[in-house]
């Protein structure tokens, strides 16, 4: 019997009902279709939820044999490496000259970074985008938590305008100076620039090249610019307060970025909404936290693992060996030599 076969005599064959959806978007659109879908509303704490670097092998095995040369690349993740989100985009802009991004419901942070490389996105009312300011693992006392890189940078510069100014402001301080380490404030400052850079570049290189755009050469690189900063600078920062706020439609059409609504074209919602359910109920009902599969059936899962261990009787206590009794005369030792032939 073939591992489907016993999948579905288990119960739903749900690889074989998220390829057939995945097949129908491809047969409406014409366009290759890979998933890339994480767990994390699911599996909050399971590790490989986030965008890593790992992942580029997964879109290399979705890409082998694919012939289409434009790309409808649906996305749900809550984000992770700026680095791993470049190094994915680019990566797929050597196999397709054209991108589309389709959100379903969220792509956050580096997740955003990846449909700002896109040509255009696709998303609903209720879909979501996110700031791309970088979040950074700080070392605490209480363990290691994530912080915004620009309010590292902003405590930094106020602990040293208050020292300086109020020497005794110093101990107040301290527990917080103790868990900067060294090099971290210009990691901070680097990762920031790195994030808006990546995003300028490819939105002046894609998706503000469109002629439908309307922009000449010069202002493509100017609004690049200025929506790289708007998603990911310090002033960014102050904006969205948050970097879980989400960025709906309305916003990402008023700076200027190439979005379509989901909910105009009915058919494709409907293609585009029973892979996600189909992805959604896999998600909840199966170990894999992270699918990246494309319409051929090409796929790379990533999965949680459980190890079960079974509770055995307890443990018998070991009885010493008692040492054989040693004969105290010669004829105490021809007793027991009588003894053991008798026997």
């Amino acid at each position: 019997m073939s591992a489907r076969a016993r999948g579905r005599a288990l119960g739903p064959d749900m690889d074989g009902i998220r390829l057939a959806y995945l097949q129908n978007l491809q047969k409406l659109t014409g366009r290759a279709t890979i998933a890339y879908i994480s767990g994390w509303l699911q599996k909050k704490d399971a590790p490989d939820i986030a965008v890593d670097p790992i992942d580029v092998h997964g879109l290399m095995e979705c890409c082998y044999e694919v012939k289409e040369r434009e790309l409808d690349l649906i996305i749900h993740s809550p984000g992770g490496s700026a680095e791993a989100a470049e190094q994915m985009i680019d990566y797929l802009r050597t196999q397709f000259g054209y991108i589309r991004a389709i959100v379903p419901l969220q792509a956050k942070s580096a997740a955003t970074m990846m449909a700002l490389g896109c040509d255009e996105i696709l998303m609903g009312e209720h879909s979501e985008l996110g700031p791309i300011d970088p979040q950074i693992f700080v070392p605490t006392p209480e363990g290691a938590r994530m912080a915004p890189a620009h309010a590292i940078v902003r405590d930094f510069a106020r602990a040293k305008e208050e020292c300086k100014d109020d020497i005794g402001a110093l101990p107040a301080w301290t527990p917080i100076l103790r868990s900067y380490t060294g090099g971290l404030i210009e990691f901070c400052n680097r990762q920031v620039k790195l994030s808006i850079d990546v995003v300028e570049k490819w939105l002046a290189n894609y998706m503000l090249k469109h002629s439908d755009m309307g922009l000449s050469v010069e202002s493509q690189k100017q609004k690049a610019r200025e929506i790289a900063n708007w998603f990911g600078s310090e002033k960014s920062y102050d904006h969205f307060r948050s970097h879980g706020r989400p960025i709906r439609l309305p916003e990402l059409r008023e700076q200027g970025l190439r979005v379509r609504r989901l909910e105009d074209d009915p058919k494709l919602q409907d293609a585009v909404l029973s892979i996600y359910h189909t992805y959604d109920l896999t998600l909840n009902f199966t170990p894999a936290v992270k699918l990246i599969e494309n319409h051929l059936g090409r796929m790379k899962v990533l999965m949680t693992h459980q190890v079960l261990i079974q509770q055995g009787q307890p443990a018998q206590a070991v009885k010493p060996i008692k040492e054989p009794k040693q004969p105290k005369n010669r004829e105490e030792r021809r007793r027991m030599e009588r003894e053991r032939e008798q026997a």
